[in-house]
């Protein structure tokens, strides 16, 4: 089956040529761990994540990240949608999370796509609207939030995928939620103090999900 099959937006370019050239795309393989782009790179191509999972973060002076989002299966990057739309360099760091398959289309061909296809210009007009809605959120939670809510809400979001055994670092979630590792160490003692989590090493047990669920909506 062609990549197109996991971006239905694009099966509807109406360009027959355009159409070709897209599907025509090679398919591109990046290991876990492998570095996609550091902040203040030029942006070589508009990226679509075929497989596995990207994540885009934020370095301070003093070595500390907050994560920005992550480009999952059937997503684009919006920073290398804005850089490119914007001729600017990238403003963070991008990062395999896992084993990840992707295109990535020439400047070139991006731009021709933006001017000749109604359907490719609707879907990357709505993604950069999305994702710039999911950053207003993380902004207003990291200058507003309170780190108890926010450590709450970080551990129910990894369980929905998880369960209630989180396999995770404090530095990790840390890292997620762009403060300290002390920090984070500190509200999950107090969370296990309530009898709320069990900390193990590696490992975070979620035993009371009702009461952190109401903790993150105080």
């Amino acid at each position: 089956m062609s990549w197109l099959g996991k971006f239905p937006a694009l099966k509807d370019v109406e360009d027959k040529q355009l159409y070709a050239e897209l599907a025509g795309q090679k398919v591109l393989h990046a290991p876990k761990g492998h570095q996609l782009f550091r902040e203040g790179d030029a942006c070589k191509g508009y990226v679509l994540v075929i497989s596995g999972s990207v994540r885009v973060y934020k370095i301070d002076e003093e070595g500390r990240e907050i994560l920005l989002y992550r480009v999952g299966e059937g997503q684009s990057c919006m920073l290398t949608t804005t850089c490119l739309l914007g001729l600017q360099h990238y403003p963070a760091e991008g990062v395999a999370e896992s084993d990840v398959d992707l295109i990535v289309l020439s400047p070139k061909l991006f731009e021709r796509l933006l001017v000749g296809s109604n359907s490719f210009r609707r879907y990357a007009m709505a993604y950069i609207g999305e994702r710039i809605c999911d950053m207003m959120m993380l902004i207003e939670d990291v200058a507003f939030g309170r780190m108890d809510q926010r450590v709450a809400r970080i551990l129910l979001s990894r369980a929905e995928k998880e369960g209630d055994v989180l396999t995770c670092t404090h530095q990790e979630l840390a890292f997620e939620l762009g403060t300290a590792r002390e920090v984070v160490s500190r509200m999950l003692k107090s969370f296990e103090r309530r009898a709320w989590v069990e900390l193990n090493r590696g490992t975070i047990v979620l035993l009371e999900r009702s009461l952190l669920g109401q903790m993150s909506h105080e």
